[in-house]
């Protein structure tokens, strides 16, 4: 894996001189448009390892990249998609992925639908996230959009519709309704989280709709919105018990399921708040993203109830064409209960846990210079700050198995990131 890095970091550093040649073509009278990007990035910690990588011994295991083409078939249907690959730790380990892969067509401007492996519209930026060079930060405010879920939180399998509707003197609204599949791959935060609890994910995913409206308002570069989503997910796996990882609750449970392991959600949700307002050169946003969760784990043996909440504000200013400022807050709480044993877990719900201890929760400070150092190049230089490790409510960039002598209750981060894109 280091011979891959270092090959990619020496591609990134010869591909901004390369890349003033477009590589769109044409098939008969159409246009194709093909597109891609790549980043590298190095993290070094003071303390606790992060993203399940060595960062307290400094990591370049931060690489992905990706390609996209797209092409308007008429005037109102178009089809592309676009492949991705990432090596954050243990997250991606190389596999190629299918980001997303659709055919949109658009009726009128106020209603049009798509089908496929489609953008899930969630929030500010979720549908971007796959695009560093459009961010300030070389991380979103994970609380938020946390990186270990990518790759079931950009997309699902399904269909939307969506369009825009202008109302006189009121601005204008554009909606997106989805249902679809939602697909966690074995190389994602959730299945590396339950590896920490002795528990191998071979399947997870299910039913997901929901929707997103955005107000762009009379109010000159002001927009403010909201999203909905409801999941019916279902993991089925096995449990592997070791000596060197074991609990006694792990212990019990592999013993009454025969080392089987399946747990579904019975109520799940999130909603997303969110606000941005861009004026000259400075740009300002906040979001708020609650995660309810009603679940059965160990073959409906254990209940838990899952009671996230995040929220973030940034600010980002351009001093220039090359240079770019920015910073944010970032505050995770997690408030999850469990207990219970038989078919329908507690008939009571425990008390929540102490969201004030570092275990239940993590605020970021973040302040960040980027560097555009040619119109396909950046780099990006951001610390991170951080209160608490908030492991009782995973995936969060804390891993069990990556700290194993424990944890300190706060850790400084250092980031550097560069990406091109064409």
């Amino acid at each position: 894996m280091q011979v891959k890095t270092i090959v990619l970091a020496a591609a990134l550093s010869m591909g901004p001189s390369l890349l003033h040649a477009q590589f769109d073509f044409r098939v008969g009278d159409r246009n194709v448009q093909v597109h891609s990007f790549a980043s590298q990035g190095y993290m070094y910690s003071n303390v606790n390892n992060y993203m399940t990588m060595k960062t307290s011994q400094g990591s370049f295991a931060m690489t992905d990249g990706g390609v996209n083409a797209s092409v308007q078939l008429t005037d109102k249907f178009r089809v592309g998609g676009q492949v991705y690959v990432r090596d954050f730790g243990r997250m991606g380990d190389w596999h190629p992925q299918l980001d997303w892969g659709y055919a949109d067509y658009r009726f009128k401007d106020w209603f049009g639908v798509r089908g496929g492996k489609v953008k899930t519209e969630l929030g500010l930026f979720n549908n971007t996230q796959d695009n560093d060079s459009l961010h300030t930060f070389a991380l979103l405010p994970q609380s938020v959009y946390p990186t270990d879920l990518r790759d079931s939180t950009i997309s699902h399998i399904g269909g939307d519709a969506y369009g825009n509707i202008p109302i006189k003197h009121l601005g204008s609204f554009s909606y997106d309704v989805f249902v679809g599949d939602r697909r966690d791959t074995k190389y994602g935060g959730y299945s590396l989280m339950v590896q920490d609890r002795g528990i191998t994910i071979d399947n997870y995913g299910g039913l997901q709709y929901g929707g997103d409206l955005k107000w762009t308002t009379p109010l000159k570069g002001l927009l403010v919105g909201g999203s909905h989503l409801i999941e019916v997910v279902t993991g089925t796996g096995q449990t592997t018990c070791t000596q060197s990882k074991a609990s006694v609750d792990c212990a019990m449970w592999t013993a009454k399921t025969n080392g089987n392991y399946e747990e579904y959600s019975k109520k799940a949700y999130s909603n997303y708040f969110y606000g941005d307002y861009s004026i000259g050169n400075l740009r300002l946003d906040t979001e708020y993203r609650r995660y309810w969760r009603d679940q059965a784990v160990w073959n409906g043996l254990w209940a838990v109830w899952s009671d996230t909440r995040g929220y973030y504000s940034s600010a980002a200013y351009r001093f220039s064409k090359r240079i770019e400022i920015g910073g944010y807050y970032s505050r995770f709480t997690c408030s999850w209960v469990s207990g219970g044993i038989g078919p329908k877990g507690p008939t009571t719900k425990p008390p929540s846990l102490n969201t004030s201890l570092p275990a239940n929760h993590i605020y970021d400070k973040v302040a960040t210079l980027r560097f555009d150092i040619t119109k396909y190049w950046n780099i990006k230089v951001e610390g991170h700050f951080m209160d608490g490790y908030g492991t009782n409510q995973s995936p969060d960039g804390f891993y069990d198995t990556s700290n194993t002598q424990g944890y300190k209750p706060k850790t400084n981060l250092l980031l550097i990131r560069t990406g091109w894109s064409f």
